[in-house]
């Protein structure tokens, strides 16, 4: 399966600054403020019961019972794969109409393109209209995304990655000059035309929302959790090296594992873990006497800036990290040049498949997490989609109704002969079935495969044991029902934050000011003005605006 990130290179929230429109950028006679330097609006907060007035009625579509159930945000897991799949589609989605354009991010090697990939050919054959994906390196994805935003050049079908949206300021201008206004099409009970769509959780149709209106198609996350810790098991149990249970055991183990004469170093990025073993929120909390406090207002927060700035100082820290903004990391990982570092956890299955066809003994693992001085840590998570799938505007109603029927299919769940095409491919082509009947990817599979129908339809998130990762299940679902109490409680949930142009502008460049400490360009003592500058930016508005959002709906 490619539930998340699969093939990604580097740390997804350094990847690219999406969507950030430049200031000459006009769409429908309204100058999008990008991340320029422009006021630009003030930013708005839809009310709970209004999003929830345009969702779609939820109606589970399961096929399987599963031998692990989820929990709330925890996905079900499967431990063995079904001998005999279910058709959960009987009505060929396509039309005949002409082909579907869609855009999407990839994180690998590009497969082929229509007319040479035999995996489109089988799929768009089921689905009776020719769909065309265009695959975009994620590592540059903003500048296309730049390019056509600014053209007003948009496909049929858009998959936008959610992590850079909060940045940009008005982006629901964009959103309402450029794309179709689904609610009509999906809001309540019409949502059952489309049932693989309406199984989909409410909790990431929630975020699907602008001005109060439904937009997009989410793709839910597999697991609420933003990142993980992973760690080289295989090379710390060959080098006898302890799992780290604290901060002072894993500086003890960088100091122990790096050896640059041999290409070694203990990590890569570590920040956003360490802030959260630290017990920091990821944004904002309340304060006992009232109102929200920042992150950077956090003791915690220095402490793990202090904490990560000691590990670069002694050089424990790969140079490519230290360089740059996104170092290839996963090939740092999997080339054993580094023993630990941050990523989604979409990313561990796709990479411990891979990986183990070469070298058996490669086992990754997430780092148990631990707390500081006897305090808990805090693990940030939401049920924020992965990615949002959104429809060119002005296509007419019969030709949305084909899209959204073709999102539809691609949106099957697992135990169907559909999800299994889309997943894997052809049998004997894409894929081959280990003895217990679970598919295992070809080198034709993994060529030929980019998620290209998976991210742009959603899907209802499933861990499935496969013959190339037998233990990533039980070891997946195990890590989330450790530490799902940990998980910060998000005080917007439910809510749609449209948020401040000055708020938006200010996040990047403080990023930056923030790595430029880590690396030791500028002192540790330098985040108070930092700090400083980020209040009078904007931080002062972002928080009247967050404190406000949260009156408004009497939390």
């Amino acid at each position: 399966m490619t539930p998340s990130l699969p093939g990604a290179s580097t740390d997804r929230r350094t990847l690219l600054r999406l969507l950030g429109l430049g200031t000459a950028a006009t769409i429908g006679g309204a100058t999008l403020a990008g991340c320029s330097k422009e006021a630009g609006s003030k930013g708005t907060a839809t009310q709970a019961d209004a999003i929830r007035a345009v969702l779609p009625t939820y109606k589970p579509a399961e096929l399987l019972k599963p031998d692990i159930p989820g929990e709330g945000p925890i996905p079900d897991g499967y431990l063995s794969y079904p001998r005999q799949l279910a058709d959960a589609i009987t009505e060929q989605p396509g039309r005949g109409g002409p082909p579907i354009n869609t855009m999407s991010p990839w994180w690998g090697p590009a497969p082929p393109t229509l007319g040479r990939n035999s995996y489109l050919a089988a799929v768009n054959a089921k689905l009776g209209v020719e769909v065309n994906p265009s695959l975009q390196d994620g590592v540059t994805y903003a500048d296309k995304l730049n390019a056509m935003l600014g053209a007003r050049d948009v496909p049929d079908l858009l998959c936008v990655p959610n992590w850079e949206v909060d940045k940009v300021a008005r982006f629901s201008d964009a959103v309402k000059a450029l794309f179709e206004d689904l609610t009509d099409h999906l809001k309540g009970d019409a949502a059952a035309k489309y049932p693989y769509l309406a199984a989909l959780p409410t909790g990431a149709w929630e975020y699907s929302v602008w001005g109060g209106r439904l937009y997009a198609v989410p793709f839910p996350t597999d697991g609420p959790f933003a990142l993980a810790l992973f760690h080289r098991k295989d090379l710390l149990d060959s080098a006898g090296l302890s799992t780290p249970t604290s901060p002072e055991e894993l500086h003890e183990f960088g100091r122990k594992a790096t050896d640059p004469a041999k290409g070694v170093w203990a990590f890569g990025s570590v920040f956003d873990m360490v802030q959260q073993f630290f017990g920091c929120q990821q944004h904002w909390r309340k304060k006992p006497d009232g109102g929200l406090e920042h992150k950077f207002e956090n003791p915690a927060f220095l402490a793990a800036l202090e904490f990560t700035a000691k590990l670069f100082a002694e050089g424990l820290v790969h140079p490519d990290t230290v360089a740059s903004k996104g170092a290839d990391e996963k090939q740092l990982f999997k080339s054993g040049k580094i023993l630990m570092f941050q990523d989604g956890l979409g990313a561990w299955q796709g990479m411990q498949g891979e990986r183990v066809k070469e070298l058996p003994s490669f086992n990754m693992q997430p780092l148990p997490i631990f707390g500081v001085n006897g305090a808990p840590a805090v693990i940030w998570g939401s049920e924020k989609p992965v990615f949002y799938t959104f429809v060119k505007k002005g296509l007419g109603v019969e030709r949305v109704d084909e899209l959204l029927r073709v999102l539809n299919w691609c949106a099957a769940p697992f135990g169907s002969r559909e999800f299994e095409l889309r997943e894997y491919g052809v049998e004997g082509q894409h894929f081959t079935r280990a003895a217990d009947g679970s598919p295992v990817p070809t080198e034709l599979g993994r060529k030929e495969m980019g998620a290209q129908y998976t991210h742009i339809g959603g899907r209802v998130p499933v861990k499935v044991k496969s013959g190339d990762t037998p233990d990533y299940v039980a070891d997946y679902l195990g890590y989330y029902q450790k530490n799902i109490g940990l998980m910060e409680k998000d005080l917007f949930a439910g809510i749609k934050l449209e948020l401040p142009a000055n708020w938006s502008k200010i996040i990047q460049p403080t990023e930056d000011k923030i790595r430029d400490i880590l690396r030791g360009r500028r002192p540790v003592s330098d985040l108070e003005q930092v700090k400083k500058e980020f209040f009078a930016s904007g931080g002062e508005e972002g928080r009247a605006f967050h404190e406000k959002a949260l009156a408004d709906n009497g939390r």
